[in-house]
């Protein structure tokens, strides 16, 4: 009797080639001809192939990619292959082991691989879901902006999550803030009133909720402002997913995908949630560093130095220098409180508080809104000095402060001036000649001691004179040649006397450049200086570093 080609030409009792263990292995075992046909197959290969039996044709049992394999095992020109097989049978991955035994016949080991390519996969689906959130990160924590968080947390959903994606912000009045992204298209945001009820799970997903799972979400039912410009829909799937905050939800993301069958799956729905939770913590971030922001530039706004200018026929310039240049406010401040007409005094503030910095600027604050409470006593110098030491003591303060007060009234082509200083260095005027002149005003700071006894002096500027109001940061701005100089009240005369018909602005200008350009880049208190000037009555000309017009035109 003779074996066609492809069938066993041999009884099934081939298992002496391989030794008789092969029955009884736990994985399945075949063993195969040459020409293709089933020897022998174990007891788990007849549970993995259901009716496999010996004498069968190899391709009636197994898929293509197998049968091919073992032909090739045959075909000596194709070389030995390093390493196993690897496929898909009856739904399952197997890596294939084949042996030669004799007479041509291959005995193939097949080790169900499955739970490895699964493990595997999810690994790899683990680190490209670890490397998206890492770069999530980094891209919505580069910014403190919230709608330019949102944008880059809608676009990075649309380029890694979904073909679309929708962020639906907490709602402003009846109105949600909207943040529209396509995969490779434009990010849109706009501000629009629309029905959140109709989208299911949205309302939840805004309160903060556990978000809907995909498969409970009909995508035929959403109304049309949830899809954006340019999605090639139908939606197929959709996730709604809450972005938690701080405290408060940050507000929801909904992510579309376009076609029946592309349906989220339960990992990518998990991976959604994790995405949402680090746009949510950024959101929530920006949300309140804007708030922060907001409620420090009102604040900032009130401690500031005021912009001066004229007041009644008088000129007023500010200049304010913080100890560190990164700040904006310190320890040193002035105010211009202009009399309700020509016939009131103005009353001008500079002041000093001990220390730099924030802590120095709340109680510069706090004087500056008492010496304003206290504008209707402005006439009395001395009183308001009482008064302003009395808040400070009982305050708790333990910080002291000097100031000096200016009373100033225009009268004809003159100002008439009175200066009380407690405890502050005393003012400099600037006559129309150049001469600078030292006004002796004395007194006791406020906030350290009981009493503020001080000594008001009075004094006249004509057209082009400028009385000067001034820190310590100015006298004792050190540098120099050797860094270690100050820049002392001679040097500030000096200047001043350089300074003889300018504008206030002109003269503020000109103390505070040449203070600064003797530090340099050294270390420096806060710096202010206040000019009070009558403005000239002829035209401004330079002539010798002297402004020239009346008087000071005859000297030139």
């Amino acid at each position: 009797m003779s074996a066609s080609p492809g069938t066993s030409a041999r009884p099934p009792d081939a298992g002496h080639l391989v030794g008789a263990a092969w029955t009884e292995a736990p994985c399945p075992v075949l063993i195969v001809d040459r020409h293709g046909g089933l020897v022998e197959v174990n007891r788990a290969a007849r549970t993995l192939l259901p009716g496999a039996a010996a004498g069968d044709r190899l391709r009636d049992h197994l898929p293509s990619w197998f049968c091919r394999a073992h032909r090739d095992i045959g075909d000596a020109s194709r070389g030995a292959r390093a390493g196993p097989l690897r496929g898909r049978i009856q739904g399952r991955h197997f890596a294939a082991y084949p042996t030669t035994a004799g007479a041509g016949d291959v005995v193939w080991w097949l080790v169900d691989d499955t739970d490895r390519q699964l493990a595997e996969a999810a690994l790899t689906d683990a680190l490209a879901w670890t490397e998206i959130l890492s770069e999530a990160s980094g891209a919505l924590l580069s910014t403190l902006n919230a709608p330019r968080c949102m944008e880059v947390a809608a676009a990075l959903a649309a380029r890694h999550l979904a073909d679309a994606a929708v962020l639906v912000a907490p709602p402003q009045g009846r109105r949600h803030p909207l943040t529209y992204a396509g995969r490779g298209g434009p990010v849109t945001r706009l501000t629009r009133q629309v029905d959140v009820s109709g989208v299911p799970g949205l309302t939840e997903a805004l309160q903060g909720f556990p978000h809907m799972p995909a498969r409970w979400t009909d995508a035929a039912g959403l109304p049309d402002w949830v899809t954006p410009d340019g999605f090639r829909g139908p939606a197929g799937s959709v996730i709604v997913t809450p972005l938690p905050g701080h405290g408060a939800p940050a507000g929801a993301l909904i992510l579309l995908r376009a076609g029946t069958g592309q349906v989220f799956t339960e990992g990518e729905e998990v991976f959604a949630r994790l995405f949402a939770a680090r746009a949510g913590a950024a959101l929530s971030a920006a949300r309140r560093y804007g708030e922060q922001a907001t409620v420090t530039t009102a604040l900032m706004r009130e401690l500031l130095p005021p912009t001066l200018g004229g007041v009644h026929g008088v000129d007023y310039a500010g200049g304010y220098r913080a100890a560190k240049d990164h700040e904006r406010v310190g320890g040193d401040f002035y105010d211009v409180h202009p009399g309700s007409d020509p016939s009131q005094d103005t009353l001008v503030v500079l002041g000093d508080v001990a220390g730099k910095g924030l802590d120095a600027a709340v109680l510069t604050g706090k004087i500056r809104n008492t010496l304003h409470a206290l504008l209707p006593l402005a006439g009395d110098h001395q009183r308001v000095l009482d008064l302003l030491n009395g808040a400070l003591l009982g305050s708790g303060h333990t910080r002291f402060a000097t100031l000096v007060l200016a009373s100033v009234r225009r009268r004809g082509s003159r100002a008439q001036i009175r200066l009380t200083s407690a405890g502050h260095l005393p003012p400099l005027v600037v006559r129309a000649d150049g001469t600078v002149e030292e006004l002796p005003t004395r007194g006791t700071l406020v906030g350290a001691l009981p009493t503020v006894p001080a000594r008001t002096v009075r004094t006249v500027l004509s057209p082009g004179e400028t009385c000067l109001l001034y820190t310590d940061g100015i006298t004792e701005a050190r540098g120099g040649p050797l860094g270690d100089e100050l820049f002392g009240e001679h040097r500030l005369r000096q200047a001043l006397s350089e300074c003889a018909g300018l504008p206030a602005e002109a003269v503020v200008a000109r103390v505070q450049l040449l203070a600064a350009q003797w530090l340099g880049t050294g270390r420096h208190d806060d710096m202010a200086t206040v000019a009070v000037s009558v403005p000239g009555s002829g035209p401004l000309t330079l002539l010798g570093g002297r402004a020239a017009g009346d008087s000071a035109g005859k000297r030139a």
